[in-house]
């Protein structure tokens, strides 16, 4: 055994662990070009003469750091803007992070572009974009139009991606780290930024100074259109031209988001704290902006130019030597700055002994240069991966990766904002940075010693992400729920654990999908002052975001395992949680702030989609409808369960001194409303926790995108979806939008204590009623629901019209609960529909398949449908909620809204009769003893 690294190396690897000098678990000295471990073809670019190399390089490099010199304009700009336009610490951090949203998301589409179009045109149509948008930023007046210019400014951070696609295509594989290193030292323009905007900005005023910017920007653009030459892979491009679908393929392989991991410390944390220094240096030490700008240059200029060395060293050294490097280094200095001016008094001896500690401006200032230096060695260590895994995909690759990287970027100066509003320190935004860098590099040493231990052993190849590679323990290779003798030994036991771990999983994402719909109602107590369509939106958003997603995490269980993308979608709750226990302590938290967090808890909205999909890969046709009905029923109860617990958790200090302080109402009441999100955060990492470790992956549970994609060509597919949105989408509406309707109508009753009893009603009828449909027919039973759903909102509009006599209100929550036991009954109705309309259909469609075929055809479709259906419903939960707010600004009341929704409701009972249950339908769903002849899917799902 020969030893690398302090490590044993089997003989199976020793002729092949130096090629993995840079991106392996292994290190070694070899001067050897890398090769791919997982069989791309590695291809540098066509021969290049040494000064075209050097033109390229330099033309790109220029442009690069005038466009970052734009893109950080706000940090000098925001001092002055602040002032002029009264804001808060929040409302100027989201205005410096703003540009950095836009500039991070551009990032994945213009490296698609370069990648199809080439870096000349694009890079020069980009400056020239961003030349316009800086010059309208002048004729702001008002905080929502600097808001929007800053989202055209943003537009300069896209240039990244652009150059390093441009650049990479004109050197070879073993400079590349070197010249992408000298192309990302154009970060000095963040240097540029606070150097010279501080005197432009005392000569010439904000205005002044960004027009002096866009002239610059605009004369560059021109200058690299003229200038600069096609790279000398375009030509191949255009004759080998890639599908989008395959210049994407690469972003579903865990090492990207690896990538991303580091990406997003290394340089979002530097685009943070290029952002935040100048503003943190005048309020700490009392510099002026001008003396501000030169010190926050120190550590932005070695955290540039330094990445021309970190591209040597890891051409030397090796990238990962080089992440270790970064992470301890940053990990000390984080820990140092992040403390704050502390005064300790000891009992000693004879006496009290008094001392105090505090860093002074000369140790800040070497601590943030030494932290610049080591974060500018880490940008070009980890970019120093992309085009040897993905020569083909360094525009799309690179581009995920920054767009990482660059919502570091922005989520970290608004978080920095936030934290100070909140916990009132100011050295809280090195405490987060130290927390983020500390786990990265947890991660990253756990991920080698589980290599160590795991594969090289066993003489594979090591995975780029051992810590995320499925252990053989998790994944179920032989997995055949139909056959009896299995299913009895083994695999109803397999099932049944997974199944009751999903549950409570799933009743988490829909607590927290949902948590706005009772937050809103007391918003306005603690002091937040928004408008009821204001409110409504944010109760609505939530619902939009996590229809939206249910699309896209549909297709997931295939490509990620479910056991994984359950744990990963679970913890993804953390975000929105945490957040919203921090946003709602300050009434001054900007409402573009609370509308983002809004649209993060749509995160739990998408977990349904995933989850039903996983459940149904383990359990046989036979129980698979009890399987989803319990997974989705007892899931759906997060809704009355939030709705129950969140009234009584804002009463009191669950969480001590960690949960912050109270906010006193008017007649002296203390509610504690941040735990409304943070009662949220220990179960979702136990969630998270049980599915990582006690749920499984099933080998052989793939299907293709392109196989089911046949029912959008299916009309009955758009009927369902119609039909299901009349059910499902009025129980998540009603769900988030009746606590703040019946709060706004009936403003003396205290509503949250009873609204947990709708959804709680409408989960439990779902579950139980299915076999309503059995006995008498899915289509029967739909069409009996929506005409009591009629009869049920006229109800409502009965008890609006006398809503100030006595007992309104009674009747009133009355109708909403017998609307959503009739909500719950059809939810379970309609999904028994769709597999028989899909056995007839499929039998008109395709005579000539066997009977099996046409089988196995219609279960195909019908399970796409269901997934399909029940993402297009879940926008209920945004058009209710937004009806009613629409129709209150409107009118002054709901009834617009609820007049509407009857007539949605009589459209569902007309297409019911016309296509499913009137004598001559196009198919015929007859029950009740045809319906027990024919196989059906789920009651509810």
């Amino acid at each position: 055994m020969t030893q690398v690294n302090g490590l044993a190396s089997p003989p199976a690897l020793r002729s092949s662990y130096r090629v993995f000098r840079t991106f392996g678990p292994v290190e070694g000295r070899s001067r050897k070009p890398f090769t791919e471990p997982e069989g791309e073809i590695m291809a540098n670019p066509a021969p290049s003469t040494r000064r075209a190399q050097n033109r390229a390089l330099f033309l790109s490099t220029l442009a690069f750091t005038l466009c970052f010199a734009v893109w950080t304009l706000f940090s000098i700009l925001g001092l002055q803007i602040k002032q002029e336009f009264a804001l808060s610490d929040t409302q100027l951090g989201l205005l410096m992070a703003t540009p950095v949203l836009t500039g991070s998301i551009s990032r994945l589409f213009l490296g698609i572009l370069t990648d199809r179009f080439g870096g000349r045109w694009v890079f020069s149509l980009l400056m020239l974009a961003t030349a316009a948008c800086v010059y309208l930023l002048t004729f702001a007046t008002s905080y929502p139009m600097l808001l929007l210019g800053a989202l055209g400014v943003g537009l300069a951070g896209g240039s990244f991606i652009v150059g390093v696609a441009y650049t990479s295509a004109w050197f070879e594989q073993e400079r590349q780290g070197t010249a992408l290193g000298i192309f990302g030292a154009g970060n000095v323009g963040a240097a540029v930024t606070n150097f010279g905007a501080p005197f432009l900005l005392l000569a010439l005023g904000w205005q002044g100074a960004a027009l002096v910017y866009a002239t610059v920007i605009a004369i560059m653009g021109v200058a690299f259109l003229l200038l600069a030459r096609t790279d000398p892979q375009s030509e191949r491009r255009r004759a080998e031209a890639v599908p989008l679908r395959q210049q994407l393929a690469p972003l579903v392989e865990v090492r990207v988001w690896r990538f991303s991991l580091y990406y997003f410390f290394v340089f979002g944390g530097f685009v943070a704290l290029a952002l935040w220094l100048p503003h943190y240096l005048v309020e700490v030490y009392g510099l002026s902006i001008t003396a501000a700008g030169i010190v926050a240059a120190l550590y932005t200029i070695p955290a540039s130019l330094f990445r021309v060395l970190g591209g040597w060293l890891s051409d030397r050294y090796g990238a990962r030597r080089v992440m270790y490097w970064t992470l301890i280094a940053s990990v000390a200095c984080t820990f140092l700055l992040s403390y704050p001016p502390t005064r300790y008094r000891v009992q000693g001896v004879h006496d009290i002994l008094e001392f105090s500690f505090a860093m002074n401006l000369v140790g800040f200032v070497v601590l943030i240069m030494v932290l610049g230096f080591f974060m500018s060695l880490g940008k070009a260590a980890v970019f120093k991966h992309i085009p040897s895994y993905y020569p083909q995909h360094v525009g799309a690759v690179g581009g995920v990766v920054g767009m990482i990287g660059g919502l570091g970027g922005f989520f970290l100066p608004l978080t920095f904002g936030m934290l100070n509003d909140v916990a009132g320190i100011w050295q809280s935004c090195f405490m987060l940075l130290f927390a983020v860098s500390a786990a990265a590099l947890v991660w990253m040493h756990y991920a080698i010693l589980r290599a160590s231990r795991q594969e090289w052993r066993a003489g594979r190849e090591v995975t780029d992400l051992p810590e995320l590679a499925t252990p053989s323990r998790f994944v179920l290779q032989d997995w055949r729920p139909e056959d009896p003798d299995f299913w009895s030994e083994k695999g109803k036991r397999i099932a049944t654990r997974n199944l009751w771990i999903s549950i409570p999983n799933l009743l988490l994402a829909f607590s927290v999908w949902m948590v706005w719909s009772v937050v809103v109602a007391k918003l306005p107590q603690v002091g937040f002052d928004y408008t009821s369509n204001q409110l409504f939106w944010l109760a609505a958003l939530p619902g939009l975001s996590g229809a939206t997603l249910r699309i896209f995490y549909s297709f997931m269980v295939p490509i990620v395992g479910g056991r994984r993308f359950t744990a990963l979608s679970t913890a993804s709750l953390a975000l929105p949680a945490l957040w919203i226990g921090f946003a709602v302590q300050n009434p001054d938290t900007p409402y573009l702030v609370m509308l983002i967090l809004a649209l993060l808890c749509g995160f739990g909205g998408g977990n349904f989609a995933s989850s039903m999909a996983n459940i149904s890969f383990f359990y046989p046709k036979r129980e698979k409808g009890n399987a989803l009905a319990l997974n989705a029923g007892l899931g759906n109860l997060g809704v009355s369960v939030m709705q129950f617990l969140i009234p009584l958790a804002i009463t009191a200090g669950v969480f001590g001194a960690l949960g912050g302080e109270p906010q006193t109402l008017g007649d002296g009441e203390r509610l504690w409303l941040q735990n409304a999100g943070f009662v949220w955060v220990p179960f979702i990492l136990l969630g998270a926790v049980a599915a990582w470790f006690g749920m499984n992956d099933i080998a052989s549970a793939r299907s293709s995108f392109k196989d089911q994609a046949v029912i959008f060509k299916r009309k009955h597919n758009w009927l369902m979806c119609v039909l299901y949105t009349g059910t499902f989408g009025s129980f998540i509406g009603y769900s988030a939008g009746f606590p703040l309707l019946a709060s706004n109508q009936f403003p003396e009753v205290d509503v949250l204590q009873f609204a947990f009893l709708g959804p709680l009603v409408g989960a439990l009828s779902r579950a139980g009623t299915g076999w309503v449909s059995d006995r008498f027919g899915g289509a029967r039973v739909t069409l009996w629901v929506f005409a009591a759903m009629i009869a049920c909102v006229a109800g409502v509009l009965f008890f609006l019209g006398i809503k100030d006599q006595p007992g309104a209100f009674w009747g009133f929550f009355a109708m909403f609960l017998l609307l959503f036991f009739f909500t719950g009954v059809g939810n379970a109705s309609t999904f028994q529909m769709i597999p028989e309309i899909f056995r007839q259909e499929v039998a008109r469609l395709m005579p000539t398949l066997d009977e099996a075929a046409q089988r196995q055809q219609s279960e195909k479709e019908a399970a796409a449908t269901i997934g399909f259906t029940s993402a297009i419903a879940a926008y209920g939960a945004f058009f209710i909620p937004k009806t009613f707010g629409s129709s209150i600004a409107l009118t002054g009341g709901a009834e617009m809204a609820l007049y509407g929704f009857i007539a949605f409701y009589a459209i569902c009972v007309a297409l019911t009769w016309f296509y499913y249950t009137r004598r001559h339908a196009e198919i015929r769903l007859q029950a009740p003893e045809h319906a027990a002849q024919t196989p059906t899917a789920s009651p509810s799902r």
